[in-house]
């Protein structure tokens, strides 16, 4: 029986294996950020260790960072203890740092890709969740907790037990207007966010590679958000494409031969997954969130629906809480659904190919009046890009605030960036969980597209409906 990709990749990177089933998994990448990282340095420090690696370690700066501006300052004390822990953990420890002002600086799982840290066939894990975002480049990655951390910097390994095998095959097209974050909300929708729990998830058909690594990535972002660990895709010349224009690449032969070996990287035809999902990309349209979990999606075209649709008791219970706390009623159509504020950013699409989508839309029209429309880098890099293109020019033009500085900003209001409470937002990001873009927030999640549509429409809106 043939292996499937994870399959390959976790056995390549087993240092050990034990009788309880766990493995003892080497770690090609660990990545950092301020939040969460501190108490492993102490850790280390109380029991007397180094970091084994710290050539295999990069920090940046990206969840407490001020996006208004460089000298702005961090208002949240608890923020800027953690930045100033960080830059002091960093340099005793010997691990480079991406500080805020530096050229390098950005929400971690956008800049690993754009430094050229990420490949396929590595194993990758960050304190962080949304790690899951690099598996776009054919990698196992992954977020971990405090304690995790601290035994990676100690020993570059880390105990596990390898998850089951999901593939969720996407046949078929995207149709037009139809994006990458509208593919990942229907996916969650129709499997729920329970539904990878358990499982490595393989994204695989001819949706899937006909996106860009951009888009792959931010499929492979909300992966977590269906309860898997990691999601990933096999490696192929678009992801080569991308990769020879990174910094840090080998070059000559050594570029082929490393090319050569990721092209290894796939699936067995005769692979045997534990679950499999079948989805038909051209039955798909934009899609929208309307309740507190991003399971509860549903067509931009259709209305709010009303808790006697949901057989599932847990279901309709928390279909029942999220109409309350969106302040919705059933039969609403979503489109007649006017917003506050628009979140253009994050981790799953603050990216240059986002911002230019919203570009787009943005061209030749202005934002709403009342509707605050916020565009925050995912990267310094990104912010750089955007600006050599023009693209700041059309925000301006269009009365967006195209903020200066990148960071998770608005995603998870952890600084000055936060919504008020009862205030109802269109939001790129990647959860819209009770109060997580400020206590009393409601948050629809959307493509890049339809929320520069929404702002300037003023209400949930693609940008056919302009």
């Amino acid at each position: 029986m043939g292996s499937t990709l994870a399959q390959k990749t976790w056995d390549a990177h087993v240092v050990r294996r034990s009788e309880g089933g766990d493995d003892l998994l080497y770690v090609d990448l660990h990545l950092l950020h301020e939040v969460n990282t501190p108490q492993a340095f102490d850790d280390l420090r109380a029991a007397g260790r180094s970091v084994r690696r710290p050539d295999l370690t990069v920090g940046t700066e990206d969840h407490n960072t001020p996006t208004v501006a460089l000298d702005r300052g961090i208002t949240d004390p608890a923020g800027r203890r953690q930045c100033s822990l960080m830059r002091a953990n960093c340099e005793e420890f010997g691990i480079p740092l991406h500080r805020l002002g530096d050229a390098g600086q950005g929400i971690v799982h956008v800049i690993g890709p754009e430094l050229g840290l990420t490949r396929p066939g590595m194993t990758i894990v960050c304190c962080d969740s949304h790690t899951t975002t690099l598996g776009a480049f054919g990698a196992i990655a992954f977020g971990i907790g405090t304690s995790q951390v601290e035994h990676v910097l100690a020993t570059q390994t880390l105990q596990m037990r390898r998850p089951k095998d999901m593939a969720v095959t996407v046949e078929g097209e995207l149709p037009p207007g139809v994006t990458a974050k509208d593919l990942i909300l229907a996916i969650i929708a129709k499997i729920g966010t329970g539904g990878g729990q358990g499982y490595i998830v393989e994204y695989r058909g001819a949706a899937v590679t006909g996106l860009s690594m951009e888009g792959r990535m931010t499929l492979c972002n909300m992966t977590v958000e269906a309860g898997s660990r990691a999601g990933l895709i096999a490696p192929d010349e678009t992801t080569f494409a991308y990769l020879r224009t990174r910094p840090n690449m080998p070059q000559g032969a050594d570029w082929d031969a490393e090319v050569a070996y990721w092209k290894t990287l796939v699936s067995d035809e005769d692979a045997v997954y534990d679950k499999e999902v079948v989805i038909d990309a051209s039955t798909l349209t934009p899609y929208v969130s309307w309740g507190n979990n991003p399971g509860q999606s549903i067509p931009l075209g259709a209305v709010v629906p009303g808790v006697e649709e949901f057989a599932d008791p847990q279901e309709r219970v928390a279909a029942e809480r999220a109409l309350t706390y969106m302040d919705l009623k059933p039969g609403t159509a979503m489109r007649d659904l006017s917003v506050d504020t628009v979140f253009l950013g994050s981790c799953t699409n603050g990216r240059i190919e986002d911002l230019r989508a919203a570009a787009e839309v943005l061209k030749g029209r202005k934002v709403a009046d009342g509707v605050h429309l916020m565009i925050v880098p995912g990267s310094a890099s990104v912010r750089i890009q955007a600006a050599a293109e023009g693209l700041d020019g059309i925000f301006e033009e269009a009365g967006a605030d195209f903020r200066p500085v990148a960071g998770c900003s608005l995603c998870c209001a952890l600084n000055e960036d936060r919504l008020k409470p009862g205030q109802r937002a269109a939001s790129t990001s990647n959860r819209n969980f009770e109060g997580r873009q400020g206590k009393g927030s409601r948050t629809h999640l959307v493509s890049p597209a339809v929320a520069a549509a929404t702002a300037v429409a003023g209400r949930l809106a693609a940008p056919t409906d302009l």
